[in-house]
């Protein structure tokens, strides 16, 4: 099993998992032209995936979804809450599958796992993914830790993992106070320093790869994600992975 990502920030979003004959994308925030360019840099193209599995309504990670599914013949599988907010004024859908957030599922050769997260959406979750051998823990999108999200992601092979702010940028950004809140409540965006904290409560012995995923332009550098997760694991800061707005990440195998 290998994964890599589109692009990631409040721009858009997009994450393949590939194991073998089965490909999912996670989430699409950006035109069908630009992910499938994006797809291309990635030695991938649109025929190649089954399926399009999404996280919640907001426009930078369902924003292209529903064009890119249907343009390519794509099933979408989402929550009852986040289709009836997401489908809004859309005159022709592609075919969706509701999910429950705590009932697994199976898409070809991978196990599909959601799993709710405190979030200022419908019905939000997220994901990890299982070809049987390895397991690939997504969590970007989260106000806070819950023991549910500690539990599903205790034992993974690899991590994507929000750390969207450093607390000491957010209080000195030019963001208005309700932004700042917003973003830093419970229901709002992981920092850095709870990104961490989320490591040293899981097993970790299995880990191949761990990316800092999310991160504000504005209120973080990929310096500081690094350290807090680095410093969380005690390795050194290069063993450390960021996805970026523009290039993602390229692919990272699991062995």
């Amino acid at each position: 099993m290998r994964f890599a990502s589109l692009g990631s920030g409040s721009k858009g979003n997009a994450l393949i998992v590939d194991a073998g004959e089965t490909k999912v994308l996670l989430d699409c925030g950006f035109s069908t032209r630009a992910a499938t360019t994006r797809l291309a840099r990635l030695g991938a193209a649109p025929a190649d995936l089954n399926a399009i599995v999404v996280t919640h309504e907001h426009a930078d990670h369902v924003g292209g979804v529903f064009a890119f599914a249907r343009r390519h013949q794509l099933t979408v599988y989402l929550t009852h809450g986040t289709h009836a907010v997401a489908a809004r004024g859309q005159t022709c859908l592609p075919e969706c599958r509701l999910i429950d957030g705590h009932t697994p599922f199976a898409i070809g050769a991978l196990e599909v796992q959601p799993f709710p997260v405190p979030h200022d959406a419908r019905e939000p979750v997220q994901y990890a993914f299982s070809d049987g051998r390895h397991r690939l823990g997504v969590l970007t999108d989260s106000g806070c830790i819950t023991p549910h999200i500690v539990e599903v992601l205790r034992a993974c092979d690899a991590l994507v993992l929000e750390c969207n702010h450093d607390q000491a940028l957010l209080a000195a950004s030019r963001y208005p106070p309700a932004l700042k809140q917003r973003i830093a409540g419970r229901f709002g965006h992981l920092e850095n320093d709870q990104a961490a904290t989320l490591l040293r409560q899981v097993d970790t012995q299995r880990l191949q790869h761990l990316v800092a995923a999310h991160l504000s332009q504005e209120n973080n550098r990929p310096e500081l994600a690094v350290k807090a997760l680095a410093s969380a694991l005690d390795c050194s800061d290069d063993w450390i992975g960021v996805a970026d707005q523009e290039g993602g990440f390229g692919w990272r195998q699991l062995i």
